[in-house]
């Protein structure tokens, strides 16, 4: 995509969000559910195919380039942020090892916005990498399934897990195994719909129990052993810097808010905007959310051109602004007052909304792991 049509894009996409997404919003908000119109509007504008390659039926927008729509999309409802950034990366952790079968059947009407996969790599007892514990043993041309999953982004309306697991009897990353198992009631698997969220409302959050339930060999994504390859590297990687921007799109919708409010409220005969423990509090959100932002870009280009440390940039760009987004929306809904406390305040959905970035794809105590580790091994790069 030339840089003029990508102007012309990203101006659109600004339009859209200032428009009609943020009538989406209010919407979401009140009735507490994401309206199948809200999604057919996002695929009929290509919206949930924005980074794809064309030969998936994408539009093919670099990476870089869509972490620049991401903070667009992020000032708007959690819930549109959240289709927007599953469906544009999810399909990065299946492409690279799918079957012709799987890409024709699953990964192509997925990238058009017809079918829907969910993430599903988080446990209730266990981390979110090499100590899962739902586990399958092979049976002929197909795998029992057996454990449970939790927290699971999409899991009850989706048309596909992409579930993470490991083959009986083995530790550690040896014997993991990445499966696209269909959400078509199959024997054993029960779905509890877990969605009563502090924010994100109109996202359904699923926990999953599977018995000894049958998924065909065919299902399989790469090879046995590869399973946390294709979660890990294939969509938690890049997916943790589209968090991180979205960290970033929230803070600026926290931010104007908070600003225009300033400008408007009256107290003692003047502004809040000409006082100055307010603007410190401006001041202080402004260069936060600049310096976030900018690690972020550094991240989405180190992802974009294979560099070694491209895990660890990953992780600290997460690191750095989801605390950003922490401090800039408590200082703005600071600067609201009482009023920021009210439901019918915009401030306030988005103060709960950003909690949920703290978790998302892994806390900040995890990416401070990997993190570590690649500052101890020299991975890690300064320049």
């Amino acid at each position: 995509m030339d840089d003029a049509t990508f102007a012309k894009l990203k101006d659109e996409v600004a339009a859209w969000v200032a428009g009609p997404g943020e009538e989406w919003s209010e919407q979401i908000e009140k009735e507490g559910a994401v309206a199948p119109a809200l999604v057919d509007e996002l695929r009929q504008r290509g919206y949930l195919s924005l980074a794809a390659p064309e030969r998936l039926g994408g539009r093919g927008v670099g990476f870089s380039r869509f972490l620049l729509l991401m903070e667009l999309f992020s000032r708007l409802h959690a819930s549109i942020r959240m289709l927007v950034h599953v469906n544009n990366g999810i399909w990065r952790a299946i492409d690279k090892y799918a079957t012709a079968q799987q890409r024709e059947e699953i990964v192509i009407p997925t990238v058009q916005g017809r079918k829907r996969i969910a993430f599903t790599l988080t446990e209730a007892d266990s981390g979110t990498g090499a100590d899962i514990r739902t586990t399958v043993r092979r049976e002929g041309d197909h795998y029992l399934l057996n454990g449970e999953k939790h927290l699971i982004t999409f899991g009850v309306s989706c048309d596909y897990w992409l579930l993470a697991a490991r083959l009986e009897g083995t530790t550690g990353h040896d014997g993991t195994v990445a499966l696209l198992v269909p959400n078509t009631g199959l024997p054993g698997a029960e779905v509890i719909d877990d969605s009563r969220t502090m924010g994100i409302a109109g996202t359904d959050h699923a926990i999953l129990h599977f018995h000894d339930t049958p998924v065909p060999v065919s299902a399989l994504v790469g090879e046995e052993g590869q399973g946390l390859e294709v979660a890990l590297g294939g969509f938690l990687l890049p997916s943790r810097i589209s968090v991180a921007m979205s960290c970033v799109g929230l803070a600026e919708r926290a931010q104007q808010l908070a600003v225009d409010f300033a400008k408007e409220r009256v107290t003692f005969g003047k502004p809040l905007a000409k006082r100055q423990a307010i603007q410190f509090m401006l001041a202080r959100n402004y260069a936060s959310i600049k310096a976030a932002r900018e690690l972020v870009l550094v991240a989405g280009k180190g992802f974009e051109e294979g560099r070694p440390d491209a895990g660890a940039l990953s992780s600290a760009s997460k690191i750095v602004a989801v605390d950003m987004l922490s401090q800039v929306t408590d200082n703005a809904l600071q600067v609201f007052g009482g009023r920021g406390y009210l439901k019918r305040s915009t401030i306030e959905r988005v103060y709960r909304d950003a909690r949920a970035q703290r978790f998302e794809e892994g806390s900040n105590e995890v990416q401070s792991l990997i993190v570590a580790r690649a500052v101890l091994d020299g991975t890690a790069q300064y320049e």
